[in-house]
């Protein structure tokens, strides 16, 4: 129901992430591509270097290029992103998050959220002042306490490394999917479909609900096999080159 798409994503075989321009703010699809622009240049500009290290440094790239974005056009000065990566070198895996996208993993027909939403109404549950239950109907349930944004003492990427192991399913996505879809139909999906399908349908099940938000689902799946060759591709505003500020920004610098 939006009239342009606001979220950005990238997928490939090492490393995968997905962007949301928070709150309809000044130019989302700007701060969107050019968060992913920035962080999945940097992951691709090290592939072998451990996962925490280029998360890391790939927030600071996709920080660095919304603060240039907003300093080149004031006319976006408020404009801010979700960030919820993922990262491996072929051993590890890591995940980076900040904002209210999410990751999950699924293993063995259980699914689990291993991001935590940065959000007001996470706040509130936290603190013992509103249940799960009553999340989901909060009027400020998409009020983000932290993002990509153009504050240089912004809050930072949560970091954490998974016990990942052959045959795991990762699902990354905007809120534009759990919104609208739970997280048991999440999981039937997931334990039924092939990675692609299951995408697919996600998808359609969130448009099928109300469709109030743009809709970004990656499906992951984890394989055990000699390397690929290949740097993958960009979906939603990331596909628009022009939603990027100046990709010569990016710099690529050893994380050791």
């Amino acid at each position: 129901m939006r009239p342009h798409n606001e979220d950005s994503a990238y997928l490939g075989p090492y490393v995968a992430l997905v962007a949301d321009g928070v709150g309809g703010a000044a130019a989302g699809e700007i701060a969107s591509a050019t968060a992913a622009y920035a962080a999945s240049a940097v992951a691709l500009g090290h592939p072998a270097e451990p996962p925490e290290q280029v998360l890391a440094q790939a927030y600071r790239a996709a920080a660095d290029g919304v603060r240039l974005g907003i300093q080149r056009d004031l006319q976006r000065l408020g404009m801010a992103t979700t960030l919820t990566a993922l990262v491996t070198d072929g051993r590890h895996v890591a995940v980076g998050h900040v904002g209210d996208s999410r990751g999950y993993l699924f293993r063995d027909g259980v699914l689990r959220q291993i991001t935590r939403d940065h959000t007001y109404v996470q706040h509130l549950v936290d603190n013992g002042q509103l249940t799960e239950r009553a999340r989901a109907t909060h009027p400020w349930r998409n009020v983000v306490l932290r993002s990509v944004d153009g504050d240089p003492e912004g809050g930072g990427l949560d970091v954490v490394r998974l016990d990942a192991r052959v045959g795991d399913r990762l699902l990354l996505c905007s809120d534009g999917l759990t919104d609208l879809v739970d997280d048991a139909r999440i999981a039937a999906v997931l334990a039924t479909e092939e990675d692609e399908d299951a995408a697919h349908t996600l998808t359609r099940l969130a448009l099928g609900a109300g469709g109030r938000d743009n809709i970004t689902v990656l499906v992951l799946d984890l394989v055990d096999g000699p390397r690929i060759v290949g740097t993958g591709g960009a979906l939603g505003a990331l596909a628009d080159p022009r939603n990027v500020v100046d990709a010569a920004q990016v710099r690529l610098h050893p994380t050791a």
